[in-house]
């Protein structure tokens, strides 16, 4: 396996990457942004693991980089902030979880392991899925209404994905949350609403008809009828 490591600091880079080596890892290490993406091939690591404040290029406007060229390899970002809004812009740039500085090698192996784990198993899915005017491509990660292309983020596409594959059924916020993330944040159900009101100003705000409903007190459901 190999990770790919954009970290400034030379101490935490270094014994990140003794760990992940003793956990026989290959970790190629880089503390400039901007570098790293001049040298970035798409698909040539199996993880990718981010710190925000770097010089050159920061690690959000990396991750949003590389999300142009690869869509799938697994991104961990690194942060010193807690706050809800760092944590959106982590996951709107592309990334599929996010660890909060200062953090233990086990918690951050952990993640990195299902990550893994999760990129391995075979997804057995509909290749393409069509609500009304909708239309969904899943191995191409594009959406479509009335023909047209809608752009989302991978949070979002997953999550329009989840709503789909419920076809019809009511997801709670909880559901949804333990979907999107293997890891529940803080604030996972506010989040989780803000997600929604992403997706309802791409995927509904232009049309007549709504497709993203809401069932008072229960959650969540993608359909044609009300």
């Amino acid at each position: 396996m190999k990770i790919l490591l954009l970290e400034d600091d030379f101490t935490l880079s270094k014994e990140v990457s003794a760990f992940f080596t003793s956990k026989k890892f290959e970790c190629i290490p880089y503390y400039d942004g901007s570098l790293l993406l001049k040298k970035y091939f798409p698909y040539e690591y199996d993880l990718i693991i981010l710190d925000i404040n770097v010089p050159g290029t920061n690690g959000i406007d990396v991750c949003r980089g590389i999300r142009e060229v690869d869509k799938k390899t697994p991104i961990i970002m690194l942060t010193a902030f807690s706050e809800i809004e760092d944590k959106l812009a982590s996951f709107d740039s592309g990334a599929d979880d996010y660890l909060v500085k200062p953090f233990h090698f086990d918690e951050l192996f952990a993640r990195s392991s299902s990550l893994l784990r999760r990129k391995e198993i075979p997804q057995q899915v509909e290749k393409k899925i069509n609500i009304l005017d909708l239309e969904i491509l899943e191995d191409e990660m594009k959406v479509y209404r009335s023909g047209e292309e809608i752009k989302l983020t991978p949070k979002e596409f997953k999550l329009i994905l989840i709503l789909a594959h419920a076809k019809g059924k009511v997801l709670s916020k909880q559901f949804i949350a333990e979907k999107l993330w293997d890891y529940h944040i803080e604030t996972n159900q506010n989040t989780i609403e803000v997600y929604i009101n992403f997706l309802r100003k791409k995927i509904d705000k232009d049309h007549e008809k709504k497709l993203i409903r809401t069932k008072i007190g229960y959650g969540y459901y993608l359909s044609d009828q009300e």
